[in-house]
């Protein structure tokens, strides 16, 4: 079967896309939007065009994570090659990007042995990917489960969904499976009440006649006992379900820390300030272990989310948020960086000090997530864990402190 070949020029919104026969000849050229509809349907006219090769000019990204975990061979081509190699193919050198997405799948036909293909990230990586993002899964759907709980408590028994702190706690789904309506509550005394806190390995600081308080002092709402009895059954639902998959969950995240735990990588970001286990393993997992894909920090900080965007044209310019990245990224780095400023001083500082210019806390802690991900390309880079003493801005305030 004659080999066909891809050409992807990358964009923002649209990428522009070309695919030719072994002779150069164009099979078939359109655009798909860069969000998860349009990334789909690439993957399915490119499997329906029997490509199996892609060149692109940029080595990382949503974009090229999506073609190498669909099975694509992905041929990164450096800008200056695809710059150099524009005269060949229009004696004007103008740019275009249908004609970008041309050259670079016709670049990959004829000199495509050149190139590299972008190595695939490696199995540990992949297991560890697939953990992280399945736990991070899980816990998505126990935070919506735990609101529609909460939701339905306060719809006929508010001080349920009250009495313990968190609505999805074991021992508040406990209580709610034992107790799932007030009228089952109604014996329920002091005595009681510590004997099902004794039982459950109640660690919180209230007596159990201050937890009694806070659920018979909550809002009465009047309903009918059939009603009333319904709402209590989908409440008991609700509860087994989150009380299962809450284990699940812990199951789960103890299978993440084993593995980044004997990460190399992993323990390279464990050594920063407050990065705990499950919080280096998002990063990890999302960085992979192929150092190439990206060229620089700037690089990784555009992928992560992190830094914004800049529009110029002309004598005007404007800066926005950047929405096209790895989100999951940008959730573990914005987490670590959040976490970060209770325990270093000089992460403290960088926040303290754009929340004076007047930005909001989540601009901040980007901002602050933008700071610590130079250091971490340098750690990353470099296989070498963070040091405090080698982190300059850091010993600088120190020693100004000193002295």
């Amino acid at each position: 079967m004659a080999e066909v070949f891809a050409g992807l020029d990358w964009a923002s919104r649209l990428h522009a896309v070309c695919v030719i026969d072994e002779h150069g000849l164009v099979r078939k050229q359109w655009e798909v939007s860069h969000d998860a509809d349009g990334l789909r349907e690439l993957v399915r006219a490119l499997r329906a065009l029997s490509v199996c090769r892609i060149a692109i000019e940029r080595p990382s990204g949503l974009l090229v994570d999506t073609l190498v975990d669909a099975g694509f061979e992905v041929v990164p081509i450096h800008p200056n090659a695809v710059k150099a190699s524009r005269p060949r193919y229009r004696s004007h050198g103008g740019k275009s990007d249908a004609s970008d997405a041309y050259l670079l799948a016709d670049l990959l036909r004829t000199d495509g042995h050149r190139f590299k293909p972008l190595a695939a990230q490696s199995d540990e990586i992949r297991a560890l990917r697939a953990l992280v993002r399945g736990r991070d899964d899980l816990v998505g759907t126990r935070v919506q489960l735990a609101n529609q709980l909460r939701a339905l408590l306060e719809s006929y028994w508010a001080g349920a969904a009250e009495v313990f702190a968190d609505v999805d706690s074991p021992i508040a789904l406990a209580f709610i499976q034992r107790y799932p309506t007030p009228e089952a509550a109604s014996r329920l005394g002091p005595k009681r009440m510590a004997a099902f806190c004794a039982q459950h390995a109640y660690c919180g600081r209230r007596s159990a006649e201050e937890l009694l308080q806070r659920l018979r002092h909550a809002p009465a709402v009047a309903m009918g006992e059939l009603e009333m009895d319904a709402k209590g059954e989908l409440a008991c639902c609700l509860a087994r379900t989150l009380d299962k998959l809450v284990n699940q969950i812990r199951l789960l995240s103890s299978r993440v820390e084993h593995h980044v735990a004997g990460s190399d990588d992993g323990r390279i970001l464990m050594s920063f300030p407050r990065a705990g286990r499950i919080c280096a393993a998002q990063i990890l997992a999302e960085l992979g272990s192929v150092r190439e894909r990206f060229d620089s920090d700037d690089h990784l900080a555009a992928e992560a989310g992190v830094a914004p965007v800049t529009y110029a044209s002309g004598k005007h310019k404007s800066v926005a948020f950047r929405w096209a990245c790895n989100h999951r990224l940008r959730f573990a780095l914005t987490t670590l960086a959040d976490n970060s400023r209770h325990a270093s001083a000089w992460a403290a500082a960088v926040y303290a000090k754009a929340r004076a210019r007047g930005c909001d806390h989540p601009h901040a802690i980007r901002i602050l997530s933008r700071a610590w991900l130079r250091i971490i390309w340098r750690a990353w880079t470099n296989r070498k864990p963070y040091d405090p003493a080698q982190h300059g801005g850091l010993q600088s305030m120190l020693k100004a402190a000193g002295g």
